[in-house]
């Protein structure tokens, strides 16, 4: 009997494991693994920040990181003598889970110097938008009119868990973005970012919706050039071009611009 009950708990902890995380169970997913996954890294990615190609429009890039609690305690000094004056830091997922290395990455960045703002991955098929919304802003996600403050950023990718669209149609799945996005900018005045890549957007929203004349476009792609946006956007805000060592973003424009963008006006 107890040989029996054994095999049959070995047999569920196994499946969990090839399955994924039960309803409210939700681990931590790193920001672009599943953009990774799916769509692979080009050799010709660059390997540093010097190799991003400049957008002649802005004809200037900044580099940045973002981080989760895979990273655990970031060491900020290192990443400011690296160049790096930006950074995006998980705060939440889901509505079950919260980043407990969120405050030394957070404040750490900040302390030393860097423009920060902190991101939320979305899983659309475990609440709605509205409620993700307002968990991310209770968790760490809130933006503040000091300069140093990037607006918050909907990390909306592939499903580590699932079906690539959550069990969305795309109607649907545009619905919920926006539905997120009018919460964050309800609770804050602020848009979110909206980190994806042109492929995921194609296939999961449909092309359904215009962002963006309200969001700025955070796109992942890991080739040598930024390449094709997601519908509607003409130009990024930021590309998040590699994940080595440590997942490197490159802010498309100046110092001032990002500033800006900081600021709200």
């Amino acid at each position: 009997m107890r040989t029996t009950i054994l095999v049959a708990v070995l047999a569920m902890t196994f499946t969990s494991v090839v399955a994924g995380p039960a309803r409210g169970q939700v681990p931590d997913t790193a920001m672009g693994s599943q953009i990774a996954k799916h769509e692979g890294v080009s050799p010709g990615s660059p390997r540093t920040h010097e190799e991003v190609p400049l957008d002649p429009r802005t004809g200037a890039a900044l580099a940045g990181i973002d981080v989760s609690g895979h990273q655990r305690e970031v060491d900020w000094q290192a990443q400011w003598n690296d160049g790096k004056r930006f950074a995006y830091v998980k705060a939440t997922e889901g509505t079950g889970y919260k980043n407990p290395y969120h405050a030394q990455q957070y404040n750490g960045s900040h302390a030393i110097g860097m423009i920060r703002g902190a991101y939320h991955f979305a899983l659309p098929d475990r609440a709605s938008g509205e409620a993700q919304a307002n968990y991310f802003v209770d968790n760490g996600g809130a933006w503040a009119a000091d300069g140093k403050t990037l607006p918050g950023a909907l990390d909306i990718e592939y499903n580590p868990y699932g079906p690539t669209c959550y069990g969305l149609s795309p109607a649907a799945m545009a619905s919920w973005i926006k539905d997120f996005s009018d919460t964050y900018h309800r609770r804050t005045g602020r848009y979110p970012s909206i980190y994806t890549s042109a492929n995921w957007w194609a296939t999961c929203t449909g092309n359904v919706g215009d962002f963006s004349g309200t969001n700025p476009l955070w796109v992942a792609r890991y080739a040598s050039a930024v390449g094709k946006l997601p519908h509607a956007w003409s130009v990024h805000t930021i590309w998040q071009y590699s994940s080595k060592p440590i997942d490197q973003n490159s802010f498309n424009g100046s110092y001032q611009r990002l500033q800006v963008l900081a600021r709200g006006y």
